[in-house]
C-alpha cells in the first residue's frame, strides 16, 4: 500500500491510497464467505457456492464492492497511522479507481487535530477576589444553620409573612374549574415565592378559615400560561419558632460546646469555600488568557457538530427535565434564537480551542494520570451522575469511556500546572498562593471541572 497527505488547510488534509489487488484478498474471500452465507443457488449446500457461481449468478461488482467496504477502514487506518495523523470525526471517502486483479485507489478527506505552539505562558497575571469573612457573613452563616433547627406551632391569630399557612386551591379560567386546577391541604411559606404570583398578598391578613380570590398566570398543568382566577382557603395558620442563639443551640446543632466555638468553626469553614471559590476563579481567569496567548485554527466540520451536539443536549435532555422546550426557555432567557445560535458557537469555540490547548501541554509537559487520581475523578462524576461507583465504573468500562476520563483529569493538570506558573493577585494585590500540597489532589480536581465547563 502507497499513501500520500495533501495539507489543505491547517484542520484538513487529503491522504491518497493506492492498494495492489492482492492485498484485498482477505477482504475478497470473507465477502465470498458473506455472500455464500446469504444466498441459495440449486444444486449447491448454502455455504458450498463456488466464487466463480457467484461471480456468475450475482456478478463480480457485488463482490467487489463487499470486499472495498471491507477493507477501506483497514486501509485508512494504515494510511493515517503511516502519515502520523490525529484525525477528528469521519472522514470524506471517494473511490477514485477499481481495476479488478490491478489497484484499488481512493481519497479520504478528513479533519485532523491542528499543530499548535504553546508560547511562555508564565508570564500571565489575572486578579481574583480577596478571601475575607466578614462578621455578616459568620451571622448569616449561624442564621441558616438556626433556620434549620426552626420548630412550627398552630397559632389562632392571622397570618404574616414568614408564617406557614396550610391551604385548599381552586384555579378557573374562563368561569370554568380546572380538571387538575384544584389541590388541597398545601403547606405554603408566606414570602417564599414558590407556589403563584399573588398568593403572598392573598393569605396575608387571613385566619384559619378565611378565603380570598386572586388572579395569577398559571405556571404549570393544562392551562400553563393563561390567567386564572384563583380561590384560596386557609386551613391552617403556623409560626416558625426559631431557637435562641445561645450555648444549648451550639450542642444542639453542632459537636461544639459553646456558641462562640460554633461560630469560630462556621469563620474557618467559610474560609476554606472562599478560597476554593477564589482558586476555581483563579483557574477560569488563567485559561481564558491561556486562549488568548494561542493561536487555534478552528476545524469547521468539528465545530458545527459541537454546536449541534449541545443544542440537542440542551433541547432534549436538560430543557426535557425541566418541561421546557427551545422557545419557552429563550424567552425565560430574554434572548433571540440568534443570540442563543451565537452564544452557543462561541461556547463550543472556547470547549474546542481548550480541549486543544490543553492536550498540547499534557504532551509538552509529559503529564500523566495516576490510578489514584483517576479513581478520585471516577466517584466524583459518579456522584454528579446520580449511580453508584461501581455502576458508573462498569458503564465506563463497558462504553469504552476510560479514555475520556484520562484525557479529562490530563486536562485538568495540566490547567493547574499552567495556573501554578502564573501570577495570582487578589483585589488588595498581595500575591495568592495556590500550590498548598495537601489540596494538590484537590485543586487538580477542581481545574478538571473548571475544564469540564467549557466542554459541556
Amino acid at each position: 500500500m502507497k499513501s500520500a497527505v495533501e495539507t489543505l488547510n491547517p484542520t484538513r488534509v487529503r491522504l491518497t491510497v493506492e492498494v495492489p489487488f492482492e492485498e484485498l484478498k482477505a477482504s475478497l474471500d470473507a465477502a465470498y464467505k458473506k455472500i455464500n452465507q446469504q444466498v441459495t443457488v440449486k444444486g449447491f449446500r448454502q455455504g458450498k457456492i463456488p466464487a466463480r457461481v457467484i461471480d456468475q449468478r450475482f456478478g463480480r461488482g457485488a463482490v467487489l464492492e463487499e470486499a472495498v467496504n471491507d477493507a477501506l477502514p483497514k486501509f485508512y487506518t494504515e494510511a493515517v497511522n503511516e502519515a502520523d495523523l490525529n484525525p477528528l470525526g469521519q472522514p470524506e471517502v471517494d473511490i477514485k479507481e477499481l481495476k479488478d486483479g490491478e489497484l484499488l485507489s481512493f481519497t479520504a478527506e478528513v479533519d485532523v487535530r491542528p499543530t499548535l505552539e504553546i508560547p511562555d505562558y508564565s508570564g500571565i497575571e489575572v486578579t481574583v477576589d480577596a478571601v475575607e469573612v466578614s462578621d455578616e457573613d459568620v451571622e448569616k452563616s449561624v442564621e441558616q444553620l438556626r433556620d434549620r433547627f426552626a420548630t412550627t406551632s398552630p397559632v389562632e391569630r392571622a397570618a404574616a409573612e414568614g408564617d406557614i399557612v396550610t391551604v385548599d386551591l381552586e384555579a378557573k379560567v374562563d368561569g370554568e374549574v380546572l380538571e387538575d386546577g384544584v389541590a388541597e391541604g398545601i403547606d405554603y411559606t408566606i414570602g417564599s415565592g414558590q407556589l403563584l404570583d399573588g398568593i403572598d398578598e392573598a393569605v396575608t391578613g387571613l385566619e384559619a378559615g378565611g378565603t380570598a380570590t386572586f388572579t395569577s398566570e398559571l405556571k404549570g398543568g393544562s392551562a400553563e400560561g393563561k390567567e386564572a382566577e384563583v380561590k384560596v382557603v386557609v386551613t391552617a395558620v403556623k409560626a416558625r419558632e426559631l431557637p435562641a442563639l445561645d450555648d444549648e443551640f451550639a450542642q444542639l446543632a453542632s459537636e461544639f460546646d459553646t456558641l462562640e466555638e460554633l461560630r469560630a468553626d462556621s469563620t474557618k469553614r467559610l474560609a476554606r469555600m472562599k478560597k476554593f471559590d477564589q482558586a476555581t476563579q483563579a483557574q477560569e481567569k488563567v485559561l481564558d488568557e491561556l486562549i488568548k496567548l494561542v493561536e487555534v485554527p478552528m476545524p469547521e466540520k468539528l465545530l458545527e457538530d459541537e454546536v449541534n451536539t449541545r443544542k440537542h443536549n440542551l433541547e432534549h435532555h436538560q430543557l426535557g427535565q425541566m418541561g421546557l422546550d427551545l422557545a419557552k426557555y429563550l424567552e425565560i432567557q430574554g434572548k433571540s434564537a440568534e443570540e442563543f445560535d451565537a452564544e452557543l458557537k462561541e461556547q463550543a469555540e472556547k470547549g474546542i480551542k481548550t480541549q486543544f490547548i490543553l492536550d498540547e501541554i499534557v504532551n509538552k509537559e509529559k503529564l500523566s494520570v495516576g490510578q489514584e487520581e483517576l479513581t478520585e475523578h471516577l466517584m466524583r462524576r459518579a456522584q454528579s451522575s446520580g449511580m453508584s461507583p461501581d455502576q458508573f465504573a462498569q458503564a465506563v468500562v463497558e462504553g469504552g469511556q476510560v479514555p475520556m476520563l484520562v484525557g479529562e483529569v490530563a486536562r485538568g493538570k495540566a490547567l493547574a500546572a499552567v495556573v501554578e506558573a502564573a501570577t495570582v493577585k487578589d483585589s488588595n494585590g498581595e500575591v495568592v498562593d495556590l500550590d498548598d500540597e495537601d489540596e494538590t489532589a484537590e485543586t487538580v480536581e477542581a481545574a478538571t471541572e473548571v475544564v469540564e465547563g467549557t466542554e459541556a
